[in-house]
């Protein structure tokens, strides 16, 4: 499968299948959330969070992909991701594109 960015994929011509979008919530266990919260005392990066966001955002990919090909796509143009806060600790990640075919 192709995931790209772009409206076209260069020397394919493309039909478009629609939409697709993959999502999952994701959160980090309570006691990883305390020692994130001491650290915003001292600055520094969120490892845990930022694992956290990177297994989110793989996973919602996976579920987009798998979406698009049980509609026989051949690539994902104009992918797309976003995320929100759901509660305290908890991350929605949603990543969505247009399936396509070659023709």
């Amino acid at each position: 499968m192709i995931l790209v960015t772009t409206d076209t994929i260069s020397g394919k011509e493309l039909e478009m299948l629609g939409m697709v979008k993959g999502s999952t919530i994701q959160t980090v266990n309570a006691v990883r959330d305390i020692g994130a919260g001491l650290k915003t005392l001292v600055g520094g990066e969120l490892k845990r969070y930022n694992e956290m966001m990177n297994d989110a955002r793989a996973l919602a990919t996976k579920r987009m992909v798998e979406e698009a090909e049980s509609m026989g796509a051949d690539a994902i143009v104009c992918v797309r991701y976003s995320s929100a806060s759901v509660m305290q600790s908890a991350a929605e990640v949603m990543a969505y594109g247009t399936a396509v075919r070659f023709i």
